[in-house]
């Protein structure tokens, strides 16, 4: 798969020199994209050449949310007639094809930064390039292409080491795989100060339930039988929900636990209860399974 996440843009291709035969491509059409302010000087202006620089490092601080033009007036004397340059430096911002703000003389650093923030701003909110990433990643998941979604995980962690939601993606992703130990090295990733997020927690349990049910695996004859021969036999249903939950039947798994809490909700010290809510963190707290399931949980203890 080709690389999803384009690198962002360089410091150096965010300002750029421009002359009267290219200002409409880099300028007039460029604005369109992005907001873009344009520096208009000469070698020999003082003020210019403290502006220049400071009002370069305010952009590239910016990070691409807008770009810098220069212009040389004495290099491009019909263009300066053209915007009726009579004092330099003079800044013009430029967005959607026309210029939207500008000012003349040198101004302080901070005012400067204010400037370029506030066309930044023009620009609108932009979803970034690893949100982007995720949500495509989300969505191969949904459809079961989990080679194509830890291909993207493996491309964001790349590119960001921490990021919670690409290590829980690359957990998940071996857990379809059926690779437990792969995803408990993928666990083993997730910075410490990071140990209780939403996301890491869901797969913890997630991986915990996956291991419970490796060893519940292939015994569904013996623990229905066991039932069979005594409904009460709250170990045996907490045993099947568990192989039931590794086989894949997420819901029949928590109909068994849910079942086991309206017989004896205190067997064992609740831990049908302790074991259906590490089943809803599993899921997550948004899936739609589990948002019955707590539902039916409320309304069995509340009965």
């Amino acid at each position: 798969m080709e690389p999803i996440l384009a690198a962002a843009p360089a410091a150096a291709d965010l300002v750029k020199n421009t002359s009267t035969a290219t200002f409409m491509a880099d300028v007039v059409d460029a604005s369109f994209d992005q907001p873009v302010i344009v520096d208009f000087w000469a070698p020999w202006c003082g003020p210019c050449r403290q502006l220049g620089p400071a009002l370069e490092k305010a952009v590239k601080e910016a990070r691409g949310a807008v770009r810098m033009v220069k212009v040389n007036i004495d290099e491009n004397q019909d263009l300066a007639g053209q915007m009726r340059i009579q004092s330099i430096p003079a800044v013009y911002a430029f967005k959607d094809g026309r210029p939207v703000d500008g000012f003349v003389g040198a101004l302080p650093e901070s005012q400067l930064k204010q400037f370029v923030q506030k066309m930044a701003k023009l620009a609108g909110p932009r979803q970034s390039p690893i949100e982007d990433a995720l949500a495509m990643a989300k969505e191969a998941m949904a459809e079961g292409d989990i080679g194509t979604a830890g291909n993207i995980y493996a491309q964001i962690l790349e590119a960001e080491p921490g990021n919670v939601a690409a290590i829980a993606g690359i957990v998940r992703v071996q857990l379809e795989a059926k690779d437990i130990e792969g995803a408990r090295e993928a666990l083993a990733q997730v910075p410490p100060d990071q140990a209780n997020h939403a996301d890491i927690v869901a797969v913890r349990a997630a991986v915990d339930l996956a291991e419970e049910g490796e060893r519940a695996r292939g015994a569904f004859a013996e623990f229905e039988a066991k039932l069979a021969a005594d409904p009460n036999d709250h170990q045996a249903r907490l045993d099947l929900s568990t192989a039931l939950y590794a086989a894949g039947e997420r819901e029949a798994a928590m109909d068994q636990l849910l079942e086991s809490i309206r017989r004896d909700r205190k067997w064992n010290e609740e831990a049908a209860r302790k074991q259906l809510l590490k089943l809803f963190e599993a899921l997550g707290f948004t899936d739609p399974l589990a948002a019955e399931g707590r539902k039916r949980l409320s309304s069995i203890l509340f009965s």
